[in-house]
């Protein structure tokens, strides 16, 4: 599988990552022998990022991905999120210290390679949101003590909210790293929407932190499930998932990725989901792609779409005109 660097860092990744939340499910309610053999599968198909979270599950994803790793001896590169909700807020620097220390425990390991600060920045900070000065003078000082004393290499922020303030964090905070949702559906983390889009603008977050050595981690690339075209839901993933940086809603997602089957009967890809993997994985400002999965074959599926490369010229431009249309 392609590996490309992932800014700043030097890190060099698998262009598809293997997300271990709660939407593919897997990692959270799968049984130990399911996720050790889909951990195992992934690291023999080339994959190398592996990502977590305390908040995943209540922290059960990243004991079973700590287990999982340890079990198979694997050396890959494993990042991990603090998310600070509630009283937390009153105490941003011990909120963030307690988190790590509690995913270090649960993943088995004396540091991770990257931690991401799990928080929208907005400006007025209206909870759960945060400004760019709550990121900048609370938080920035804990992460940047933490890394010094080896918790972790890096440090991140998933890159959502305002993108002005976004831009301003990006740009004084040191991070390394920024998880940003990029799909078919929406890419203007990277590229203008369609004229008369009903998709929120990401203002060009994407662009704007490949252009300071940023390492992006493309997150929503299937919009939580819905670019499969199907409303069904995996018995192993949340039952609902709430839109993020995209359609009104789950079943509005929906029905926008099903107006692409165009596409897939034109012969340019095998399904919705092959379709929306590759699109995601072309832009170079994106070092690698973020998919959860609910099965091994699941997995399969997704490092076979990604293993064909870029979409066509043609198929970029029927996508186009459909969403123009």
């Amino acid at each position: 599988m392609e590996q490309r660097r992932l800014g700043r860092t030097g890190i060099m990744v698998s262009v598809l990552g293997y997300g271990c939340g709660a939407i593919g499910g897997l990692m959270v309610k799968g049984t130990a022998a399911e996720q050790d053999r889909a951990i195992g599968r992934a690291i023999d198909q080339g994959v190398t990022y592996f990502d977590t979270a305390a908040a995943y599950g209540d922290g059960v994803s990243e004991t079973n991905l700590g287990r999982a790793l340890k079990g198979l001896n694997a050396k890959v590169t494993v990042g991990t999120k603090v998310r600070i909700r509630g009283e937390q807020r009153g105490d941003i620097g011990g909120a963030i210290v307690a988190s790590v220390e509690a995913s270090l425990a649960r993943l088995g390991r004396d540091s991770v390679d990257i931690l991401h600060l799990h928080e929208p920045i907005t400006r007025d900070g209206a909870p759960p949101t945060f400004t760019a000065d709550a990121i900048l003078h609370d938080a920035v000082p804990v992460l940047q003590r933490l890394r010094d004393g080896g918790k972790f290499r890096h440090y991140g922020i998933t890159g959502l909210g305002e993108a002005s303030e976004i831009r301003r964090v990006l740009e004084q905070g040191g991070f390394a790293t920024a998880q940003m949702p990029y799909n078919i559906l929406n890419p203007s983390g990277l590229v203008p929407l369609p004229a008369g889009s009903a998709m929120p603008d990401l203002g060009g977050c994407i662009r704007h932190a490949a252009s300071i050595d940023v390492g992006v981690m493309a997150i929503r690339i299937l919009a939580g499930g819905a670019l499969s075209g199907s409303e069904a839901r995996s018995a192993l993933g949340v039952p609902s998932v709430a839109p993020i940086a995209s359609g009104a809603s789950y079943a509005a997602d929906v029905a926008a990725a099903r107006r692409l089957l165009p596409v897939i009967e034109a012969g340019h890809a095998t399904d919705l989901v092959e379709l929306a993997l590759r699109y995601a994985a072309m832009p170079r400002e994106i070092p690698t792609v973020l998919v959860g999965t609910s099965s091994s074959a699941e997995l399969d599926h997704a490092v076979a779409a990604i293993t064909k490369g870029p979409l066509p010229a043609e198929a970029l431009g029927m996508i186009a005109a459909i969403q123009a249309g």
